[in-house]
């Protein structure tokens, strides 16, 4: 009787790589993946070898699914988990707490949506009375003071950020735009005339950029600046975005961002 029990709680246990990935919505390859990056190692082999995942397992792999929602990188993922002085309990909690803040982005921004909807709904002329700063209501305006959050953490910078961009109007945001879509149409210009992304003045088109962030959004220093660089070409989102002014303007750029930050660095050092 207790060996049936025991192995009852075997096969309730064990999940094969096929059920986990059917359980989860994470693929197989993927699986397989995180198996390899010593991110998701099975707990079990069957004796033919086969991966056998555990409920252990299984909140582990929720774990990364959460961490991955919120932005995370995988090696930087298996480092969190893997601390042996981590709080589960108090990482959950936490993230929670950023879920829930997203969801209510979430709902600001479909009401912003539904306000559109609204306007474009109304007769010409007959929308003065709707306040149009109800169509910018919980996006978020800068896709670089995320990426900060992400890689500083909750620091001055991101801080300062929120505090202004809560200050905008749609004008703000209108004038915003228009002076981004200037700086990248210029540095796209260079590098369609074929100007080397180290050259003085594509680097100076660098420096105005990481002012335009200082001024809008943070206080940027050059290695943040050097920093962001380095997620704008890691970071598909990002690459994509700057990549609409034009093929191949996300590493032109990164190199010039990086580039003036050392021609700076060299001559403040000398």
């Amino acid at each position: 009787m207790m060996s049936s029990c025991i192995f009852y709680l075997m096969k309730k246990i064990y999940y094969q790589i096929g059920e986990l990935a059917k359980l989860s919505g994470v693929s197989i390859r993927m699986l397989r993946h995180y198996d390899k990056l010593k991110l998701l190692v099975p707990s079990h082999r069957s004796a033919a070898n086969y991966r056998r995942y555990s409920e252990s397992d299984l909140l582990r792999l929720q774990q990364i699914m959460i961490a991955r929602t919120l932005g995370l990188a995988l090696e930087d993922i298996r480092i969190l988990i893997d601390d042996p002085h981590l709080d589960r309990r108090k990482l959950l909690i936490q993230q929670r707490q950023e879920l829930s803040n997203r969801a209510q982005l979430t709902a600001q921004m479909i009401r912003s949506v539904d306000a559109a909807i609204a306007l474009l709904n109304e007769p010409i002329g007959k929308d003065k009375n709707m306040n149009k700063e109800q169509l910018f209501n919980g996006f978020e305006a800068d896709k670089y003071a995320d990426a900060a959050q992400r890689e500083w953490g909750a620091t001055s910078a991101y801080t300062e950020s929120t505090r202004r961009v809560s200050k905008y109007n749609a004008k703000d945001f209108q004038v915003m735009k228009a002076e981004n879509a200037a700086i990248m149409n210029s540095a796209m210009s260079c590098l369609q005339a074929g100007v080397k992304a180290t050259d003085k003045a594509v680097m100076d088109i660098a420096e105005q950029h990481r002012l335009s962030i200082d001024r809008w959004f943070y206080p940027c220093s050059r290695f943040m600046h050097a920093s962001l660089a380095d997620m704008y070409e890691s970071d598909q989102r990002f690459a994509d975005s700057i990549n609409k002014f034009g093929a191949g303007l996300t590493p032109y750029l990164a190199t010039a961002i990086r580039a003036n930050a050392k021609r700076k660095i060299e001559k403040a050092e000398g």
